[in-house]
This record gives C-alpha cells, structure tokens and sequence, in this order.
C-alpha cells in the first residue's frame, strides 16, 4: 500500500506545491527575509489567489449592474444567479427582509469565498484551503463573532445573552435557579454550534480530497501489468466521478455554511 504520509500530502497544507516526476515549487518567504517570523504556506497563497479572483469577477459585474444594464453572458448572468439566490433564498428567509440585506455582503463574501477555495482544490497539484482547521476555523470564529456582536447591539448585550435561555413560565424562584443552569449550557451550546460548523465543512472536503488520493495510488500500487491493465481503468473513472461529485460538493458546502451562518445570525436577531 502507498505511503501514509505521501497521501496526506495531498490534503494537507505544505511549503511547496508538489508537482509531478518528483518536482516541488516552493512557497516564497518574503516575511522572513526582512526578520520577521511569519511563515508562507500554499493555502494561503491560494486563500490569496481565491480573494484575487473574487475581485476580478465581482467588482466588473458590480460596475455593470450600478450602471443598470444587464449582465451579458453565460458567465456573468451564472454569477448573478448566484448572488440572487443567496440573496432570496437564504439571506431573506433566515434573517428577514430588511436585517437580511443588511449583512448580504458578509454572506456573499463568505459564500464564495468557501466556494472558491473548494474549487481550487480540484486543479491537480494545488490543494483545498477548507480542508485546513485552521481555515475553516477562521471563518466559523468570524461568523461567530459577527452573530454575537449584530445580536448585542439590535437587543443589547444582557437580553442577548439572557435570550439564549428559552422563556419559561415559572415561579421566580424556580426561574432564577433554571436560568443560573441553562444559561452557561446555552452558551457553551452556541460556540459548539459555531465549532461544528468548522468541522463539518473541513471533514466533506478533507475526506473527499483524501479519498481521491486512495484510489489513485490503487494504480502504483498494483503488482503484475495485467492486473495493471484492469485496476488503472477503474481508479480512473472512480477518481473522475469522485470528482464530479467533490464538484457538486464544492457548492454544497459553501451553500450550507453560508445559510446555517444565515440561520444563525437571524436567531440573534430575533430570538423569539
């Protein structure tokens, strides 16, 4: 069986991007020729690369759609039916009309980003940055802070935090003692909430990349060129339906993480 640790190599985050016939490019390292101790790796120069190609595509169709004419083609008119679905379909419904446009922005940047990311991740040689906890962590860290900050200041900091316990009707007594037990539950409950939204989205794309990985080194693995003839055929069209598949996963993700920080974001905002 292959190397363990060749196949990781595949989803994991590295110094270099391995090419094939044994070639490696490495990440430059700017910070640390100047003495400063920050080191470069290849997911963030894809994070980079993904934010880049953001740019490039949404501030054009930005500019067309300010100038009122409508987008012309397949691959802006397929943008804009993505920006109007997350705006209908997830901002709308999850957080209200009016609350809902006011953090579109958020939502969409965190839409593709996450999207971006997930298909970078299926150009050969390059790798997923949100099969890295320390991405997908990230991005759940700022949806939380975006949840509790947006909640504390529409309903205030203490019936934010107290709205977290579900009401009750009981004698005060009782309520007093209910509330000093649910309340750090509920609270220790949102930041798992937020927490399994980081896990949830690294362990589809991890497990997916890494998958794809296995059954390639199925062909350096088999022993016999009959065999041989029989096995690289199937890990062949295994890996290329895997990889439809990773590609309608790609947009799942991003869909899912963006409506449940949607879902989230609305349940601070109104609580009842």
């Amino acid at each position: 069986m292959a190397d363990t640790t060749q196949l990781m190599s595949h989803v994991q985050d590295a110094d270099a991007f391995h090419l094939p016939f044994g070639l490696a490019l490495n990440v430059p390292q700017p910070f640390e020729a100047i003495g400063l101790r920050f080191h470069v790796t290849k997911f963030m120069l894809l994070e980079v690369f993904a934010a880049v190609l953001m740019v490039a595509v949404f501030v054009p169709l930005s500019r067309r759609i300010a100038r009122g004419g409508p987008p012309r083609g397949r691959f802006w008119n397929f943008f804009e039916t993505m920006i109007v679905f997350i705006r209908d379909e997830v901002a709308r419904p999850a957080i209200g009309r009016h609350d809902g446009d006011r953090f579109l922005p958020f939502l969409w940047t965190l839409f593709f980003f996450i999207l971006f990311c997930n298909l970078l991740g299926m150009l050969p040689w390059a790798g997923s940055p949100t099969g890295s906890l320390s991405v997908t962590g990230a991005l759940a860290a700022i949806t939380f802070l975006t949840v509790v900050g947006s909640g504390m200041k529409k309903i205030g900091p203490a019936r934010f935090w107290f709205s977290l316990v579900p009401h009750m009707e009981l004698p005060l007594v009782l309520y007093i003692v209910l509330l000093l037990i649910m309340l750090p539950i509920e609270i220790i409950g949102l930041g798992i909430r937020h927490g399994v939204l980081a896990v949830r989205l690294l362990a589809n794309m991890f497990a997916g990349h890494l998958v794809l990985a296995v059954i390639m080194a199925f062909i350096a693995d088999v022993a016999g060129m009959y065999l041989w003839y029989a096995v690289a055929p199937a890990s062949v069209f295994g890996a290329v339906a895997l990889s439809l598949l990773e590609l309608f996963v790609a947009f799942l993700q991003a869909y899912i993480f963006a409506f449940l920080s949607a879902l989230f974001i609305g349940m601070a905002l109104h609580p009842h």
